[in-house]
């Protein structure tokens, strides 16, 4: 269990430096509105083209009040809307706006050089096993719909 609580808190601090990092390059080129808690839901939106509230919630792990919530945060401040998808009219899809996609260009930017940072601090082949070994480890370690850990 030690070794497990340790994995745990040493992921949580590597994401928290992380996350100030990104952050705080965002809102050197103006994103001065944002929180943490907004990146990884903007961070998939911009990966998916336009994904539906349902998606983007468990993507991100996040329960229904508190990704609507986030999501009326985002709206109100211009980075997405929220569209009726014409092939389902009962569901709803996240769209950038034109300030999302500015957002998007700049995110882009700042990940490319956190990215090169890392790279010249770890190296490619110490990142690559970083990555396969959380990736399995991730893999193993699954919920299920009621939120129930799996062990595969």
């Amino acid at each position: 269990m030690i070794k497990i609580t340790n994995i745990g808190n040493l992921l949580k601090k590597i994401y928290r430096i992380y996350s100030s990092d990104l952050l705080g390059s965002l809102q050197e080129r103006g994103f001065i509105d944002l929180r943490v808690s907004f990146l990884e839901i903007l961070m998939y939106i911009c990966e998916n083209d336009a994904p539906s509230i349902k998606e983007v919630g468990r993507a991100c792990g996040l329960k229904k009040q508190t990704m609507t919530s986030h999501l009326n945060e985002l709206e109100k401040r211009g980075y997405i809307e929220r569209r009726t998808n014409d092939r389902d009219r009962r569901e709803l899809q996240v769209h950038l706006t034109g300030y999302g996609e500015k957002f998007k260009v700049a995110l882009l930017e700042v990940v490319t050089e956190l990215e090169g940072q890392y790279l010249n601090t770890l190296g490619n082949v110490e990142l690559d096993r970083i990555t396969h070994t959380l990736e399995n480890f991730h893999n193993k370690i699954q919920k299920d719909d009621d939120g129930q850990t799996i062990l595969i």
